[in-house]
């Protein structure tokens, strides 16, 4: 009978911090595999082979566990392995019947504990392998962060970042080697070990901007040659869409990439594909998707209906430039599982007609969205209005 596969998580207080069963674990084991430092903190009790994680390790991964298939192999990790850690890869691999983990205090429940955060009030965030961006979104007046690093200095990037945003003021506490005889807590944003945790009391200066999560950010918020869906546009576009975590949007058409970005802004799992052909508008959606804290969107060179071809299956579509071209909403139709949704928006009488004829097919609902905005009008104030829109919204 094969043997469970085990992943212990250890601390930096090694040995001592471990408790009975997961010692036994490893006293157990065959072969046990981890960081050079992890596997130093072993017990001379601990007698199977030590290998280190070779480098890179994910694309490797499920050969290293079938290879140790009728061995019983224990996986380290840094405390508890399903959070932020090696534990739900392998689950993924192996599936949970076949899989023992034994969890050690993470380092952010020692951070909250050190700081008397309650942590069902506060949002985690890795850096560890994530672009400096991921942390935009998370960055609001009066919230507390406990950010994840795996970079010696790594601190004064997250410092940078805030500067940048109008929150420099905010108040940055490093926190490194928790739970172990080394234990540092402080302001050292230059020195800190690679692994530490960064929290960060959010203070909005003056004039930060405010960028929530919520759909309908500034305008200005993007960088455009115009080809831009207008912010309160924007907001009814991303409510007929009805983002829902973990799920994926094609936005077809993408111009500056707004709709893809603040659909992924509203969960973390949330994904986007950017259809765009032209170059610049790519380069530029890019630059926006990483300046407002996505750099996961994903953006696909080429044009609808061909470029659609071979995606994944999107749960949710935007097509918002190219209604009228031959094929695209076919191809978009098509492509909808049972449950996915369709927002296709039109300005010209052309778009109109094509969008009330997929309305008489297919049913869903049609709408017209008129916008106006108060301008100086000599010495007087008057509206003037946007270029209606029309808006066809469809769930297979």
């Amino acid at each position: 009978m094969q043997r469970p596969l085990r992943i212990v998580g250890i601390g930096a207080d090694g040995w001592a911090g471990l408790t009975e069963l997961a010692r036994a674990a490893l006293r157990d084991a065959e072969v046990v595999f981890g960081g050079p430092r992890q596997l130093e903190l072993l017990d001379v009790s601990v007698t199977a082979e030590r290998k280190a994680w070779p480098s890179p390790l994910l694309p490797v991964l499920p050969e290293l566990i079938e290879a140790h298939a009728q061995r019983q192999l224990v996986l380290l990790a840094s405390g508890d392995p399903m959070f932020f850690g090696i534990g739900a890869t392998v689950a993924r691999l192996v599936g949970s019947s076949g899989l023992d983990v034994l969890p050690h205090p993470s380092s952010v429940s020692y951070a909250a504990a050190r700081l008397g955060w309650p942590l069902d009030d506060l949002d985690v965030v890795s850096l560890v392998g994530r672009p400096l961006e991921t942390l935009q979104p998370y960055v609001q007046p009066g919230r507390r962060l406990l950010v994840l690093v795996s970079e010696r200095g790594a601190a004064t990037r997250v410092r940078d970042l805030l500067v940048a945003r109008g929150f420099g003021t905010s108040v940055l506490t490093v926190l490194a080697q928790l739970g172990g005889p080394d234990e540092a807590i402080g302001a050292d944003l230059e020195t800190h070990d690679p692994l530490a945790i960064v929290a960060v009391e959010c203070v909005a200066g003056a004039s930060a901007p405010l960028l929530p999560r919520t759909p309908g950010l500034p305008d200005d918020a993007y960088e455009s040659d115009g080809q831009l869906t207008k912010r309160e546009i924007r907001a009814l576009v991303l409510a007929a869409l009805q983002p829902v975590p973990g799920q994926l949007l094609w936005d077809v058409g993408a111009g500056s990439g707004s709709i893809g970005i603040e659909w992924m802004r509203t969960h973390p799992s949330c994904r986007a594909i950017a259809i765009e052909p032209r170059a610049d508008r790519r380069e530029r959606i890019v630059r926006n998707a990483r300046a407002l804290g996505v750099p996961g969107l994903q953006v696909v060179d080429g044009a609808a209906p061909a470029a659609l071809a071979g995606l994944p299956a999107p749960d949710a579509v935007f097509v918002g430039g190219a209604v009228s071209v031959d094929g695209v909403l076919d191809a978009c139709v098509a492509a909808l599982r049972p449950g996915a949704r369709l927002v296709a928006n039109g300005v010209t009488v052309q778009t109109e007609s094509v969008l009330a004829a997929w309305h008489a097919r297919l049913g869903g609902t049609l709408t017209r969205i008129a916008v106006q905005r108060a301008e100086p009008v000599g010495g007087f104030t008057g509206w003037r209005p946007a270029m209606p829109v029309t808006q066809w919204t469809y769930r297979a």
